[in-house]
């Protein structure tokens, strides 16, 4: 029924977008148009990935869910930096690390854990993400704020090229030690929490095709979505800040939203550990990087120095994740304490 109701809702708004843009819709419904759609398209990239995740196991499958669920956010974020809007790209990126880590993680663990007593993830996937995260959030972006404190804007930039390069680097060797050198340590992960063969919903061929034409589609939209920012935001009073860290995040990352829980309430929480966690490696240590260097041929260039708030609240959590998840179990309380977190943090920039 849900299937159906996004179906329709992918082949009217999709249509309804070109005619909005067209004729110069209000710049009101076009974000609501477009929002809808991005969400609706979202949902095709989540059932598209959950059929190649059972084809390809819980760690290629959550890989390829995070980098297809990123994709949009990476078009948004391109078209945005095209418009100028550094505010709002740093915002969305520091969203997505809230976003996945608190909301996706937390709406899992909470859902998952109200249907199953308790639920089991690897530990050493838990192990080995901590680590990563920890240098992703606290080193790589913490570090460029103070340093920047004490330099120009142009040895700012330098920095955050320097720095971005060696994201990329860490970012590449984390998947080739983890599904390459490593993998034989996590294959006992494999199966399927009752051992059960599962079906996909669409072959291999066909979930690949509806992922390249679910890109394509999403990056129109996005396009004219971005358009709409700066006029929703002088009517509803919202900032470029909570734009980017609440609306942007959430329609951008819609995709990993929908398959977590999805996953959790299988039972496969490898699966929805790998897209909120993995999702948020992937924003940290490639999508945010890549962007900096796309940024250097654009009319602005983005230098990788976050807000005081933005840092503080990624950090923690960061924090709160791994203190959660490194026993490689969760449940629904955990969950519910993620969630009280993130509507925290939503609450204080909203205010801010």
């Amino acid at each position: 029924m849900i299937n159906r109701i996004f179906t329709i809702l992918v082949f009217v708004g999709v249509p309804l977008t070109v005619v909005a843009s067209l004729l110069h819709w209000s710049s009101i419904t076009m974000f609501v148009i477009c929002s809808v759609t991005i969400i609706a398209i979202s949902s095709f990239m989540g059932r598209a990935t959950e059929s190649l995740a059972i084809v390809s196991g819980p760690r290629i499958g959550g890989l390829l869910n995070a980098t297809f669920g990123n994709a949009v956010e990476l078009i948004i974020s391109i078209f945005a930096l095209q418009a100028g809007l550094i505010g709002v790209v740093l915002a969305s990126l520091t969203g997505s690390v809230l976003g996945n880590l608190l909301l996706v993680g937390g709406l899992s663990f909470f859902l998952g854990g109200v249907k199953f007593k308790r639920q089991k993830f690897s530990i050493h996937d838990a192990r080995h993400n901590s680590g990563l995260l920890v240098f992703a959030v606290i080193v790589a972006f913490v570090i460029p704020e103070i340093f920047s404190m004490s330099m120009n804007d142009e040895k700012t930039l330098q920095m955050s090229v320097g720095i971005s390069i060696i994201m990329i680097v860490l970012y590449l060797a984390g998947l080739f030690f983890k599904l390459v050198t490593h993998r034989g340590v996590y294959a006992h992960d494999e199966p399927t929490p009752d051992g059960e063969h599962e079906e996909p919903e669409w072959s291999k061929k066909k979930a690949l095709g509806i992922l390249l034409l679910s890109t394509l589609a999403v990056a129109y939209v996005s396009e004219n979505l971005v358009h709409t920012f700066e006029a929703v935001g002088e009517q509803f009073g919202w900032s470029e800040l909570f734009i980017g860290v609440i609306i942007v995040a959430i329609v951008g990352n819609a995709a990993e939203h929908s398959s977590a829980i999805l996953m959790a309430m299988k039972n496969k929480m490898d699966v929805a550990v790998e897209i909120a966690i993995g999702s948020t490696l992937q924003i940290a240590m490639f999508v945010a990087p890549v962007l900096v260097l796309i940024s250097l041929f654009m009319p602005t260039a983005m230098p990788l120095v976050f807000t005081v708030p933005e840092l503080v609240a990624m950090a923690t959590a960061v924090l709160l994740t791994i203190s959660v998840s490194n026993d490689g179990e969760s449940n629904w309380f955990e969950g519910l304490t993620l969630l009280a977190a993130y509507l925290i943090m939503g609450i204080g920039f909203y205010l801010l």
